[in-house]
């Protein structure tokens, strides 16, 4: 079964999930934009959006956390979180 890697991040107070799918142009990857909120959507909030996508966590997948800077090099520069988490397709195949 081929598995995915679901992305959580944050710019700008918008949070926004999405699957990366690799020989599929950006444009068309699965998303869906949280809105502007001060809060990180909630596990629970979160697996409903990415089964709404056509995808499901695979077993034991948890989110691990990264921080960027807006700038590279720059310690001054506006963080960014990303959390990235392993997924499959609830039907098994490519989406």
């Amino acid at each position: 079964m081929k598995e995915y890697t679901a992305q959580l991040s944050n710019r700008g107070g918008w949070w926004r999930l999405y699957v990366v799918l690799m020989d599929v142009p950006v444009s068309q990857w699965p998303e869906h934009d949280f809105g502007p909120t001060p809060v990180v959507p909630t596990v629970a909030e979160r697996s409903r959006v990415l089964a709404a996508l056509g995808f499901v966590f695979t077993d034991g997948a948890e989110w691990e956390w990264t921080e960027d800077s807006e700038t590279p090099d720059d310690d001054t520069s506006q963080v960014r979180l990303l959390a990235t988490a392993r997924a499959r397709s609830l039907n098994g195949d490519t989406p």
